[in-house]
């Protein structure tokens, strides 16, 4: 039996590059939606070219894309501006993130879309928003993180800030606009009609904050959240422990978790010492409990071993992986949480695995990333009905671009 997909007869114009937008479409792609990827002529999407390169494919680019069809178009031309057109008529999502200003400038901004197709749905993803001071500005992640209030908080208290290695903000922007894309479909489906949808970098980063902004807020800035360095700043005992190999972390927050800590590392006079009764004690006394703590970790025969005593009691607890530890674990490959993908160009290789998970569709679909401008003809004959004749004449006029694909 055909197990129908999530997203299944979803038609998407994407035209992202980079990653957020890639992100969005990307788990639409796995949800089973038909995306067609416009590429700017002539070399596509920027990551074609980012390391890891094999075979003249770039595995950050195929980690991003796969599940899409590509159609390059050189956008300064009118035809390719018609096929768009034409093309929006039968699409349901359409996508960009390009700097604002930029996609209504190539004459498909909302204003043009929503005319052409009232029920389409038309997101824009951008660093700052399509409104206020700063949306005139190009931008990355690192930028709505510094802007959100996030950078300030990553790093050691008498050091400047640091910077992760991970493009959090895209991958969590890219969530945010998936999230309010398939509300909106919800929405028309319930008769509401299409609708515009404008998601930043910087409102996603800003979301994110859990204690900062209340806690400013409520005590009129007397608290003035900033960096803690390896340990929580409001909840003790957490953070990073130094153990006999390596860092763990350990996590004990509530008042059950922190007697069964003091009981496994025969500390039971820890429970009335008053310098760790209370969390705000122990947030107050924060360098005698690590020095406390790390040292029964380093007493332990290994880290292992106090890993195992600390879950043996139900204290929250992990090891600190590398990206290629993670890989190898066990529990992220039964769940697929690390995938392994076989591409044309690369062969076989690790990428993330699909983080969302949907009882009537357990099975994950295989997925092919697109050469650069490889569906160019499928979809002009099959979505247009256009003749050989006239996408030979598209070609000619150089209005279609496209790379060799291998056999």
């Amino acid at each position: 039996m055909t197990v129908k997909r999530i997203l299944a007869n979803c038609k998407v114009l994407d035209f992202t590059h980079a990653l957020a937008g890639p992100t969005t479409t990307r788990l639409m792609a796995e949800m089973g939606a038909d995306i067609i990827k416009v590429e700017l002529a002539p070399r596509g999407d920027m990551t074609r070219t980012m390391a890891y390169n094999k075979n003249g494919r770039s595995g950050y680019f195929i980690q991003q894309n796969r599940g899409k069809k590509s159609l390059c178009l050189d956008m300064r031309k009118s035809a390719s501006v018609e096929i768009i057109k034409k093309l929006i008529t039968d699409t349901d999502v359409l996508i960009e993130n390009y700097s604002p200003g930029v996609i209504a400038d190539m004459g498909l901004g909302w204003d043009v879309a929503k005319d052409i197709n009232p029920q389409l749905i038309y997101c824009s993803i951008s660093a700052f928003g399509q409104t206020g001071p700063l949306s005139h500005l190009p931008g990355f992640d690192y930028m709505g993180q510094a802007y959100a209030g996030v950078t300030s908080l990553m790093g050691y208290p008498q050091e400047a800030p640091i910077m992760p290695a991970i493009s959090i903000g895209d991958i969590n922007t890219g969530v945010h606009a998936l999230a309010a894309i398939n509300g909106a479909l919800f929405y028309r489906s319930q008769g509401g009609g299409g609708q515009y949808i404008d998601c930043s970098l910087l409102d996603s980063y800003f979301h994110c904050h859990d204690l900062s902004v209340q806690l400013y807020s409520n005590s009129n800035g007397k608290m003035q959240p900033t960096r803690n360095g390896r340990h929580h700043p409001a909840v003790a005992p957490d953070g990073i422990y130094r153990g006999r190999d390596s860092c763990m972390f350990v996590i004990a927050v509530t008042a059950k978790q922190w007697k069964a800590l003091c009981q496994v590392m025969d500390r039971a006079d820890m429970l009335t010492d008053p310098r760790f009764r209370t969390n705000a004690d122990r947030v107050a006394n924060l360098a005698a409990l690590i020095e406390i703590i790390e040292g029964w970790i380093q007493s332990m025969p290994s880290d292992t071993a106090a890993r195992e005593a600390l879950e043996a009691v139900r204290v929250p607890v992990a090891p600190v992986l590398t990206p290629g530890e993670a890989m190898q674990h066990p529990h992220l490959i039964e769940r697929g949480t690390v995938r392994t993908i076989s591409d044309r160009g690369m062969g076989e290789f690790q990428i993330p695995g699909m983080p969302l998970r949907f009882s009537e569709c357990p099975e994950l679909l295989t997925l092919e990333a697109p050469y650069l401008g490889e569906h160019n003809e499928s979809i002009l004959r099959e979505r247009l009905a256009m003749s050989e004749a006239e996408i030979r004449q598209l070609v000619a006029s150089e209005v279609l671009h496209g790379e060799a694909v291998p056999g």
